[in-house]
């Protein structure tokens, strides 16, 4: 507990961290996520149905959400973090267990997803599978003159001065598979010195560390950037859709992609925990489902609740039913030494 608590924040004590005070109201339903997880095309729906007025604050990276819980204030209700942070929110007591009766359509959501060890643990039931995907490439086809096929494009020097990457500690996974390690999640030592070495090699190259969805776009659409790592499906339909005369076009490396899940957990001692729980139950049906699709490009976790609001052609797009296809990732985990992860990756955007 006290190495995790030291990984969260630093400049918070435990106890600090584990005694937050609320401050919201019920009827209140303040949620720390992703961009895209609460548009208003579909949240409208579930306020107007529920009475629940709900208010996002935005993430960039996974290591947002432990140092946003430590600051306090009482704001957050619902978080939603991917499965490699699902089990340091639960260890470092910042989310409490999650009653499953209470989620509409629970049991409809593939298994492979609500039975994970990160999800239940300790004879509990942690979070709520929400929406999954990759972490692929997107680059421009027109400054290419032969495809990549390779996280080797983002060490290129030839692309120097148009690489982005995303400023989040799975720099880390990619490198490392780049140099053709295996246990991305568990490397030694040696293996995370050769990691930073090359990541701090590649430092020079890159124009900029995206922290958001919305910066990439704007990195790709402004002709800063011609290849980086990215959410599939999100930036490249947002890239495209501007029109500037160009296109973005996402691929596979030959070293696989990173495979996510995020997922809705529910804050410590919320006391809008009938809201929470009814947004659980919206996010899980038709109406949550195939809206955060729309709005993201991700994929449903349950394949039921979209049944009907996907056709033929939208569903082989989605990946609904294709678990096939989660084998071919590389899924995230939280590393082993997640303390030492994060140190590697602040060290190496220390450097010069």
């Amino acid at each position: 507990m006290r190495k995790l608590c030291n990984v969260a924040i630093s400049a918070v004590t435990c106890l600090g961290l584990l005694s937050q005070a609320f401050a919201a109201s019920a009827g209140e339903l303040n949620i720390l996520t992703w961009e895209g997880y609460a548009a208003d095309a579909f949240i409208s729906k579930f306020e107007e149905g529920s009475g629940c007025k709900v208010t996002a604050s935005y993430v960039g990276s996974n290591d947002d959400f432990a140092a946003k819980l430590a600051a306090g204030g009482g704001v957050y209700d619902i978080i939603t973090p991917s499965l490699d942070t699902v089990s340091m929110m639960r260890q470092a007591g910042f989310v409490q267990p999650i009653d499953t009766a209470k989620v509409e359509g629970y049991g409809d959501i593939y298994p492979e997803f609500s039975k994970s060890s990160d999800i239940v643990a300790d004879g509990e039931t942690w979070a709520v599978p929400l929406v999954w995907g990759s972490v692929s490439l997107i680059y421009r086809p027109d400054k290419f003159a032969t495809p990549p096929d390779s996280i080797g494009v983002l060490f290129d020097p030839a692309n120097k001065g148009k690489i982005s990457m995303w400023d989040d500690k799975s720099a880390i996974y990619w490198t490392a598979r780049y140099l053709g390690y295996d246990n991305v999640f568990d490397l030694s030592d040696e293996q995370l010195e050769a990691v930073k070495a090359k990541l701090i090699e590649q430092k020079p190259l890159v124009r900029k560390y995206w922290s958001s969805a919305g910066e990439l776009t704007e990195l790709m659409a402004n002709q800063e950037v011609f290849v980086s790592n990215a959410w599939t499906g999100l930036t490249s339909k947002d890239v495209n859709n501007l029109k500037k005369g160009f296109e973005v076009v996402e691929f596979t490396p030959k070293e696989k992609a990173e495979g996510w899940m995020d997922s809705m957990m529910l804050v410590k001692d919320t006391p809008n925990e009938e809201c929470a729980y009814k947004f659980m139950s919206f996010m899980n049906s038709a109406g949550g489902q195939c809206g955060i699709a729309a709005s993201t490009g991700y994929f449903p976790v349950n394949p039921k609740a979209v049944d009907g609001c996907m056709d033929a052609e939208m569903k082989k797009e989605r990946q609904v039913g294709n678990i096939d296809f989660v084998k071919s990732l590389v899924m995230w985990q939280q590393p082993k030494r997640l303390d030492k992860y994060l140190e590697v990756w602040n060290a190496v955007k220390a450097a010069p």
